[in-house]
Parts: structure tokens; C-alpha cells; sequence
């Protein structure tokens, strides 16, 4: 950004804001250095002496807001939210990670376990595994709830190790439904009444509507869980109930979720010959291409800015005279990487919703 003189400044139009104040406004500059400009400016009268509005309207928000998908597969997708304040992108950020709600394993009753892995350290590995169930479908399960078709998903495991055989890997897939519940019976203090089971199923779960078309299992079935020896064995049965990643991280439906601002990346001055080669060669990320302009020059242009890192290795040296690097402050590049118990997409609107949810709360308790 070239400096100015204040008396050499052009006028301004009432409402607009000289050029080098805007982009210190919307943008981020990243010197060899430092970053620079970091601070959002958030009073609506900061640039009142030049008649600039910078408080924010809800109709300039819905104008200027947008959402673009640039990548989607099942559990993954990558979305640019442009119009934004970070505030709100990282609000987003800690609700899929903490707040959308999942089904995950919570209390492993063992029958029997001769393997070398203890007892807890088995239950927490069965507690990391995703589940491939719909969490919507399912009511959560408080603690004067009783475990029913609606609040709990019930496995079984049971595998064995012949004498004299080889070892045995034990993986997610040896995990098996019980739509109909339980099947161990609890101790009765009184002989003679009769024994019940660890959960109360009035019907199948497989029999439900909306389960019926998609039965439940496994994410994925070749999770390596133990190892057995020869003789060794394991029996068991996890109870599966709806949670959400602030209790504890099996239940965060994202095995990671990010945001980072779009990079901005301009040539201050033409970069020919020797000097645009070396340029393309320093730029780990390919960001720049070398392209011929005719009479057997060459010039470096920039080609991929949304790859570029920021890592500064461009401006390094006396770079920072021909190249700025920026970030753009209201346009995100989001991530979301789903466990796969919902798409991605189904997620970061999950995420929207509890938002959602939230602001009318502080409405009404407000009102």
C-alpha cells in the first residue's frame, strides 16, 4: 500500500473512506515480520468526521452475506461464509464441536475380559468409536430416565481366541446390534420375582419408522480394538446414548473442524525475467506462475491465492517492495470434517439451528 501525503489526498466522497483507511478496515497485512491491522474496528462512529455509517445493519447483512460450497463429500466439506464477523465464524466453530449432539458409547457392562487390555481402557476405546445413527431420532437420557427404545442403543460382543491358534485382532465390525435391548439380567435382591434386563424396550428398534429403512451399526467396521492370544476371550455389552462433545469429546460429531481468513495476494510492482522464476521456485504453495508476455520475457503472476499459507517466504528479503499479503477480514474458508454420524452438511446446519435456538432465548429473556 502506497503512503500519501495528506495534502496530496484526492477528496472523498461524503459516506466513502479514503483508500488506504478502507483496506486497513476489511483487510489484514501480513509483514515479513508481523501481522498488522489485526484489530476489527467495532464502533459504529469511528470514521463519523468523514460521514462513514460502520455500524452494522441487518438489511447490509443480508445483502452482503453468502455461503459457497467449493468441496463436498459425505464427511467432509469446505464452504467460504463471506460477510461475516470472525465472532460469529468462531461461534459456529465451537457449536459443531461442542454442541451438535451425537450417539456414543457411555456405560460398557463386561461379562468377561482375558485380554491383556484392562477393563477401562476397553470401554474408553469403545467409547471412541462413531456410531452410525441418526442422533435426531433419539430423545437424550437423563439420570432418572430408564433406558428404552428412544433413549438408548444397545451392542454385543462376544469373541473368542482357539487354544493354540493364532492371535486374534479384535475390530468395530465384531460390534452387533440389539435392536430388541438388553440381554443381560440384572441381580434381583428377591429370589422369587422375575429378572429383568438393563434396558426396558417396549418394541424393536428396528421396527420403528424411522429407523427401519437404515439400520444402526458401526461407522466403520475395521477400527482395531484389542488383540486377543490363544484361549483369550472377550464378552460384553455397550449401551449407546445421545451426548454432546462439552460432556466429553466421543460425542463431537467433527473429528476437527477450521476456519482461516482468505488470503489476498497482489503484485505491487511486475515481477520479469530471473527474478519471476526465482518467485514461482521460493512459493511452497505454487501460488505464483511464470507467463509469457512476448518477446522472450517472462512475467510472475499470481495464479492460486487461495493456496497461499501466509507463510511470508515471498516477501522475505526485499520481497515485501513487489508483493503484498493480505487477509481478507469478513471472508472465511470453513472446514468441517465429520466422525460420520451425520454428512458434514447436515452438521453445519445442526450448528445453525442451535444458534438459532440461542438467539431466541436471549430474546425472551430479554423481552
Amino acid at each position: 500500500m502506497s503512503e500519501t501525503a495528506s495534502l496530496n489526498m484526492q477528496d472523498i466522497p461524503q459516506g466513502q473512506l479514503p483508500e488506504h483507511i478502507e483496506l486497513q478496515r476489511a483487510r489484514v497485512f501480513c509483514k515479513a515480520d508481523a501481522p498488522v491491522h489485526t484489530e476489527d474496528v467495532e464502533y459504529s462512529g469511528a470514521y463519523a468526521a468523514v460521514g462513514f455509517d460502520n455500524s452494522l445493519q441487518v438489511d447490509d447483512f443480508r445483502r452482503d452475506f453468502r455461503v459457497e460450497i467449493k468441496n463436498l463429500s459425505m464427511d467432509d466439506i469446505e464452504f467460504d461464509m463471506i460477510g461475516i464477523d470472525a465472532s460469529l465464524a468462531n461461534a459456529f466453530r465451537r457449536i459443531l464441536i461442542a454442541e451438535v449432539p451425537t450417539m456414543a458409547i457411555e456405560k460398557v457392562l463386561i461379562v468377561n475380559n482375558t485380554s491383556v487390555m484392562a477393563d477401562e481402557i476397553l470401554s474408553h476405546r469403545l467409547g471412541l468409536l462413531p456410531i452410525e445413527a441418526d442422533p435426531r431420532l433419539f430423545d437424550f437420557l437423563s439420570e432418572n430416565d430408564t433406558p428404552n427404545e428412544r433413549n438408548t442403543i444397545v451392542f454385543k460382543m462376544e469373541v473368542h481366541c482357539k487354544k493354540r491358534g493364532p492371535r486374534l485382532t479384535v475390530k468395530s465390525d465384531q460390534l452387533k446390534w440389539l435392536p430388541n435391548g438388553s440381554e443381560l439380567l440384572m441381580e434381583s435382591p428377591n429370589p422369587s420375582t422375575k429378572p429383568r434386563s438393563f434396558t426396558s424396550f417396549s418394541c424393536s428398534q428396528a421396527s420403528l419408522p424411522q429407523i427401519s429403512g437404515r439400520p444402526i451399526g458401526m461407522k466403520h467396521l475395521d477400527i482395531i480394538i484389542t488383540q486377543l492370544g490363544p484361549g483369550q476371550s472377550i464378552e460384553l455389552e455397550a449401551h449407546a446414548v445421545k451426548g454432546t462433545g462439552k460432556v466429553h469429546a466421543k460425542w463431537s460429531p467433527v473429528g476437527t473442524t477450521w476456519y482461516r481468513m482468505l488470503p489476498e495476494v497482489k503484485l505491487l510492482k511486475e515481477v520479469r525475467g530471473n527474478d519471476a522464476e526465482k518467485l514461482v521456485k521460493k512459493c511452497p504453495r505454487k501460488v505464483f506462475d511464470v507467463e509469457d508476455v512476448g518477446h522472450a520475457m517472462k512475467k510472475a503472476v499470481v495464479s492460486r491465492p487461495r493456496d497461499c499459507t501466509l507463510c511470508r517466504e515471498c516477501i522475505s528479503g526485499a520481497g515485501e517492495e513487489n508483493i503484498a499479503l493480505r487477509r481478507v477480514r469478513d471472508h472465511f474458508i470453513f472446514t468441517v470434517e465429520s466422525t460420520g454420524a451425520l454428512p458434514a452438511e447436515v452438521l453445519f446446519t445442526e450448528a445453525v439451528k442451535i444458534l438459532e435456538e440461542k438467539c431466541e432465548r436471549v430474546i425472551s429473556e430479554l423481552s
